[in-house]
């Protein structure tokens, strides 16, 4: 049977051909094309876009680890300058630009990437959308024809999936956003330069989650303490076992192929200087 392992290798091979999304050039330009300058103005808009013109509370609630006052600067004003349906389209248009600079120009007709595609559009239409949003307003966009472009959409529903999965093992643990990342960079994943400037959390919040965290004896002096770190653990443990769904679907076979495949992707999207070090993303290192 697929293990959990298995959940969260997929993700660390995907997430980098994904998150082009947020750190290619060409995706940053395809929503400038829109009216939207700066980056926080387009990652809002590609990234709710499945959801509709929604306002921030909703936005807010569905990423769960924004400071709101941050998305409150955001949306739902991109919505006067844009619409969902070209922010989906520009964030196709930016993922085919990007894919092939970094990929080659004739990668997306090969026969690697349309079995890449295959793979991941088995497993996503497996993903059940009750109680996770963000998956379910992807799982019910409609699938490119390009198998790059396939790709990209399949493997953003199934990291989508899991990310609710993940906020969801949060929440039953009553740990909000901004504890979240004091977590986070106390378990070494980001840190916390990182986390609040890309999560908008000043530093009166960080500095009251990490007293709260300290009362439940999850952090001191000197960082997680044994509760924490197996707090820390038993949180990705339920993110990985939450995500196992769509992977069990395809079965053992094909997730060790689609890794296969996946593994050049990543490498080359990380050779580009696409995905920058210590990120917010939190994905594990894999070489």
């Amino acid at each position: 049977m697929t293990s959990p392992a298995t959940a969260r290798r997929l993700w660390a091979l995907g997430e980098p051909y994904h998150a082009l999304l947020y750190f290619a050039a060409e995706s940053l330009g395809a929503g400038e094309g829109l009216g939207l300058q700066g980056f926080w103005n387009g990652y809002f808009a590609v990234r709710a876009a499945p959801l509709g013109a929604v306002g921030a509370d909703v936005v807010t609630a569905t990423f769960y680890n924004f400071a709101p006052g941050f998305v409150a600067r955001r949306v739902p004003a991109i919505w006067t300058t844009t619409t969902p349906e070209a922010a989906l389209q520009a964030r196709l248009d930016g993922i085919d630009r990007a894919v092939r600079r970094i990929l080659g120009e004739g990668w997306p007709e090969s026969a690697e990437a349309a079995e890449a595609a295959e793979l991941a559009a088995r497993a996503a239409v497996m993903v059940e959308p009750a109680g996770r949003p963000l998956a379910a307003a992807n799982h019910a966009l409609p699938v490119p024809d390009e198998p790059h472009l396939a790709l990209w959409q399949s493997l953003t529903t199934l990291r989508e999936h899991r990310g609710d999965g993940h906020n969801a093992a949060l929440l039953t643990r009553e740990i909000d956003g901004v504890s979240a990342h004091v977590l986070a960079a106390a378990a070494g994943r980001s840190t916390r330069d990182w986390l609040q400037k890309a999560r908008g959390w000043h530093d009166d919040a960080w500095d009251a989650a990490t007293d709260e965290l300290t009362k439940r004896r999850w952090l001191d002096e000197d960082g997680l303490t044994g509760e924490g770190l197996a707090i820390v653990a038993g949180v990705e443990a339920d993110t990985d076992r939450l995500a196992l769904g769509p992977w069990q679907a395809l079965g053992d076979p094909e997730c060790d192929r689609l890794a296969a495949l996946l593994a050049p992707l990543r490498r080359a999207v990380v050779a580009a200087g696409e995905w920058p070090a210590g990120n917010p993303i939190g994905v594990p290192d894999l070489e």
